[in-house]
């Protein structure tokens, strides 16, 4: 009989505010509290590092908040016996080139590897292998294409791309017994995966990954068995100290344990965080009932096609408004003239600018700009 090798994976850490106090203050034990029971006797354990541990102070041209979380509080993710830090992100970038690399000198010093980085291509989606009780099990880890290299060019992230993700899965699965994908992708605060991204997870299956498991958008989604293969569609925050988000969807996650034996199964561990008391702790009786109800509903909607099309067009109704303030000024020829000539300056600065670039080479927020632009067509 095979034994079974446990692999457990999070969602975003990013180690700020109350948590970032406890962790310099060596006060580990309050940041992972009763959870911590959850990390022991696993075969490997993944976190998605969501910020640069560093104290660099230059940051890279971006759009959206620069995070960063001070070098003593790599020491939580030792106390947690963390075995891997998935690192292709939008937020590993912020501080530049000192800030990854001050980050992958604290993993490597703390015996922590790392994946979804490097200072190539081929480097960042090189997969993590773990072998255990005669399997190969290779790890890798992409993200949506948002701010994913430093500005000289020295690292990089491991980008989302569908055509390389089936060179990647295919060649790993050559040399391994299983591929598992850490995918870092979606429309942040939405609760369901966008047609297009259902449509890519299962490629991802159809390739030979054996198992997706997916974070970033900071609220949990729900998940489903695609040809006998999980896949994930959100894992929300892990710990992610936020204080104006007390009580919210923010604070709410989950965590899963895959169990690798003669089939792929899994458990589904719920958390919350951040609240009146910083750190991760297991959900009472009366909150992992309604933890269970909340996922159940995600899932009916991810099972249907027509129900998540509904709900994805709702959404980007939601966020039109937003979409349309990052794209305006107004424009016409007789402005663009004027500014052709050079008497009129530009209105997009340089931060609207990349506003603009963000919002083409984002694969989350290219569809809801997408369908935008389609629906002011359909008014000209």
């Amino acid at each position: 009989m095979q034994q079974t090798v446990n692999i457990l994976i999070t969602g975003d850490f990013a180690p700020l505010n109350r948590v970032e106090e406890l962790c310099r203050k060596g006060d580990f034990a309050s940041v992972f509290n009763n959870f911590i029971d959850v990390f022991q006797h696993n075969d490997l354990n993944v976190v998605d590092l969501e910020c640069p541990l560093t104290h660099a102070q230059y940051t890279r041209p971006k759009t959206g908040p620069y995070q960063n979380a001070h070098p003593d509080t790599i020491g939580a993710l030792s106390y947690a016996g963390v075995d891997l830090a998935a690192m292709a992100n939008n937020h590993i970038m912020d501080f530049a080139t000192r800030g990854v690399e001050d980050t992958l000198e604290l993993c490597q010093q703390n015996g922590i590897a790392t994946i979804g980085i490097g200072t190539s291509q081929a480097e960042a989606a090189r997969p993590f292998v773990l072998k255990h009780q005669g399997k190969r099990i290779a790890i890798m880890n992409a993200a949506d294409n948002e701010f994913l290299t430093t500005p000289d060019g020295a690292y990089t992230c491991n980008p989302i791309d569908a055509i390389q993700c089936h060179y990647n899965i295919s060649k790993a699965k050559q040399e391994n017994d299983y591929v598992l994908m850490i995918m870092h992708a979606g429309n942040e605060f939405y609760r369901l995966p966008s047609p297009r991204t259902k449509k890519l997870y299962r490629f991802l299956i159809d390739q030979g990954a054996d198992a997706v498991v997916s974070h970033h958008t900071h609220v949990f989604s729900g998940y489903e068995i695609y040809k006998g293969k999980p896949i994930f569609y959100g894992l929300g925050n892990f710990v992610y100290d936020w204080p104006s988000k007390k009580y919210s969807d923010w604070n709410r996650g989950y965590v899963v344990r895959l169990m690798i034996g003669e089939e792929m199964q899994f458990e589904i561990i719920p958390l919350k965080q951040g609240n009146e008391q910083p750190g991760v702790f297991k959900l009472n009786d009366d909150e992992r009932k309604q933890f269970d109800e909340d996922i159940k509903a995600l899932n009916r909607i991810i099972a249907d096609d027509a129900a998540l099309e509904e709900a994805f067009a709702q959404y980007c109704q939601s966020v039109f408004p937003m979409y349309n303030a990052f794209i305006e000024p107004y424009w016409g020829r007789y402005i663009a003239a004027l500014q052709k000539r050079g008497w009129l300056p530009r209105f997009l600065n340089r931060k609207k600018r990349l506003f603009h670039l963000n919002l083409s080479r984002c694969e989350s927020h290219r569809d809801v700009l997408l369908r935008l632009l389609k629906e002011n067509e359909q008014l000209i």
